[in-house]
């Protein structure tokens, strides 16, 4: 079915175009680049998966339970809203903002896919050029991931949310080689491996705790990639230049924290628009939930040597500025050995079934003979 006809709203002019302007940069140096990077790059290749082998597709998810989302964070619960809905009308509310969600992550990851390209066509290093291509093609198969499970275990679908289009249209409108890192790498991907990883560590479904993990295995690698681009080049700039980057951080982290309201599901309800966001500002579980959301951005920025004093206010004023001190690294590699975590469990299973079975077949023969 045409994902047209999924769609919850009506999702715009498709496709959506977005005009590119800066240069395509070429190298000439074939034989040099940083050891890290390169590094990188060689684990990029190492860890290429295919989505359709690597995941338990055969895995029913019931649309209306997706995630086992638990009543007390539901952006209702405890309104006078949430008192006239029967167990069905709950049970559509799960099923439409598994659905947000998961569009969502969708939406950016063809926006990073997109960003990725940008970055090999721009960025002057070759082995940035190099590991960006290798990201690419993750992108690609995140995208497809989350759109089969919309497609054949949600059966629904949210358009891009308005904020998140903006960033993404404001990250590739920028002439500047570095600002797909930026928009992307660090403020995007950021924070949707703090997504991913809340529902990652709080689903008790096997389906999109697999997708998310897995997922979440290459973003880790993304995000590391952006740091050490970033951090390299970032030394070379003008405090003008500085600042410059930190105005549009500071203007993303808003777009972004602004993004996590999911009022478009509300509305979907017959809730109006300005109650809708009265009820998202005061629900506890997405004030957690919007902080615990820049726990890899907030550290990241500080990374890669933008902290200035305006960029310091702004976080401090959205109530993460101490999330700065959190330990970056020690995120990424949890992040990863997750992944390897779940395979080695799965492939355990796998393994004690393949015996058992075989067991069973032995004992059959010999009970008939």
């Amino acid at each position: 079915m045409p994902t047209h006809d999924l769609y919850a709203n009506e999702p715009g002019a498709s496709p959506w175009q977005v005009p590119a302007t800066g240069a395509a940069r070429f190298s000439w140096e074939y034989d040099d680049g940083r050891d890290r990077l390169l590094a990188l790059y060689q684990k990029g290749k190492d860890k290429q998966w295919d989505g359709q082998q690597r995941i338990d597709w055969d895995l029913e998810v019931d649309p209306h339970d997706a995630l086992g989302t638990p009543d007390e964070s539901m952006t209702l619960y405890g309104t006078r809203y949430w008192d006239k809905l029967t167990d069905k009308d709950k049970g559509e509310l799960r099923l439409h903002y598994a659905s947000w969600q998961f569009s969502q992550f969708l939406h950016g990851e063809q926006g990073a896919m997109i960003c990725a390209a940008r970055i090999v066509e721009s960025v002057p290093d070759l082995d940035a050029k190099f590991y960006s291509a290798t990201q690419t093609m993750d992108e690609a198969r995140h995208a497809e991931i989350y759109g089969r499970f919309l497609h054949e275990k949600i059966g629904l679908v949210y358009p891009v949310n308005d904020n998140l289009q903006s960033l993404l249209g404001d990250t590739l409108r920028d002439t500047r080689w570095d600002m797909p890192y930026l928009g992307m790498q660090v403020l995007i991907e950021g924070l949707a491996l703090a997504a991913f990883g809340m529902i990652r560590d709080t689903t008790d479904k096997p389906l999109p705790q697999q997708i998310l993990t897995y997922v979440m295995q290459d973003e880790a690698r993304h995000v590391a990639f952006g740091r050490l681009a970033l951090r390299d080049y970032y030394k070379q700039l003008t405090d003008a230049e500085l600042r410059e980057r930190e105005e549009f951080v500071i203007e993303g982290c808003y777009l972004m924290r602004d993004r996590l309201r999911g009022v478009e599901v509300l509305e979907n309800f017959g809730i109006p628009r300005a109650e809708a966001e009265v009820f998202s500002e005061r629900s506890e579980f997405l004030q957690l939930f919007r902080k615990l959301l820049f726990s890899r951005i907030v550290p990241c920025v500080k990374d890669i040597g933008l902290w200035g004093k305006r960029l310091q206010q702004a976080y401090a004023d959205m109530g993460v500025f101490e999330l700065g001190d959190a330990n970056l690294d020690l995120l990424m590699t949890q992040d990863e050995e997750l992944a390897e975590q779940l395979d080695a469990r799965r492939f355990a299973a796998e393994e004690r079934d393949r015996i058992a079975e075989v067991r069973e077949t032995i004992e059959s023969g010999a009970a008939e003979s």
